[in-house]
């Protein structure tokens, strides 16, 4: 045969090209989110979604209601013109070398007496103190409500009777029925709010409580009762100084240390006459603390939005959720 076909060489293994089969990746379609069967899961449980989203909707209405009103009074403060530290200051800055010669420590007056008046003022030991003195830990403790018709405080029967005076609470050890001084600044601690503008050194005094008259009285008490404890304070420091400084400078002979002890001398007796005549002694007022007419907190609008959001994206994951699970 003289055919092409027959004129053609015998095929070889190496001429032969190997033949694959592309076969379709459904694997790689199964990590991709397919947003029109999300849509149609949603749809189909659409009755599931409106029925929890409404339950959430209905219990924030009835949790906000239920909500007592808090009312927040504040004060605005500045420090005070003058005090121990600014002069004590300066006369570091100019006779601390020859000072400490002597064993005084004159930068210890440097310090910023506003900023030690506020960490004072949230200490355990003066919260402690105001409330004692006030007779406040029933009313701090024991008040549920305020009734603004006749200005009173609303007491839990069932911790405090307000009529005999007895604490009813039960609580396990080792607690006790009348809440302890831990107990007390834990919880004045989340009604006072206190804060500085670093700018302008202004200071800010608020409680926040259901009545806004008892408010106002706490913050009232609050700088008189600060005032008075720093007042006592400094005048106890430079008495004991005064007293120090006339028996150094009766031994010594040195006149650039009786130089200084004069000035110490003067500067504690500034100190003394400033704690006897000013009131405002660490912080004057400039705003005084009123009633407030508007309550503060809470902020019932708000718990309603909150609450149906959230119904309603926890009720669109279940119904995702049980549609993945019976595909696969």
């Amino acid at each position: 045969m003289t055919t092409k076909e027959n004129n053609r060489p015998p095929s070889s293994p190496q001429n032969l090209q190997p033949i694959y089969l592309m076969q379709p990746d459904n694997h790689s379609y199964d990590d991709e989110i397919d947003l029109r069967e999300l849509w149609v899961a949603v749809w189909q449980g659409k009755m599931t979604i409106i029925a929890i989203t409404c339950i959430f909707a209905v219990a924030s209405v009835i949790f906000a209601i239920m909500q007592p009103n808090l009312y927040k009074s504040e004060a605005l403060l500045a420090p005070a013109a003058e005090s121990q530290g600014q002069g004590l200051s300066a006369l570091a800055g100019q006779f601390g070398s020859l000072a400490s010669l002597a064993g005084i420590n004159l930068k210890n007056g440097s310090s910023d007496q506003t900023a030690i008046a506020l960490e004072i003022l949230k200490s355990r030991t003066f919260i402690k103190e105001f409330i004692q003195k006030h007779e406040i830990l029933p009313t701090l403790m024991a008040t549920k409500g305020w009734n603004q018709k006749n200005d009173q405080l609303i007491f839990d029967n069932k911790i405090y009777n307000s009529q005999t005076k007895t604490w009813l609470r039960e609580v396990t050890p080792p607690k006790q029925a009348k809440p302890s001084d831990f107990e007390a600044y834990n919880a004045f601690s989340k009604i006072l709010h206190v804060s500085q503008d670093k700018t302008s050194g202004l200071v800010t005094i608020g409680i926040l409580f259901y009545s806004p008259s008892t408010a106002k009285q706490w913050v009232d008490w609050l700088i008189e009762d600060l005032n008075s404890y720093m007042r006592r304070q400094d005048y106890n420091e430079a008495t004991l100084t005064l007293a120090y400084l006339n028996e150094q400078l009766k031994s010594t002979a040195i006149a650039g240390m009786q130089n200084i002890f004069y000035q110490l001398i003067e500067e504690q007796t500034k100190t003394i006459m400033l704690s006897k005549v000013r009131q405002d002694y660490i912080l004057k007022t400039i705003d005084q603390a009123i009633s407030p007419e508007e309550k503060a907190k809470p902020k019932r609008a708000l718990i309603c939005v909150l609450g149906t959001l959230l119904g309603g994206m926890l009720s669109i994951t279940i119904v995702l959720t049980r549609h993945f699970c019976r595909k696969h």
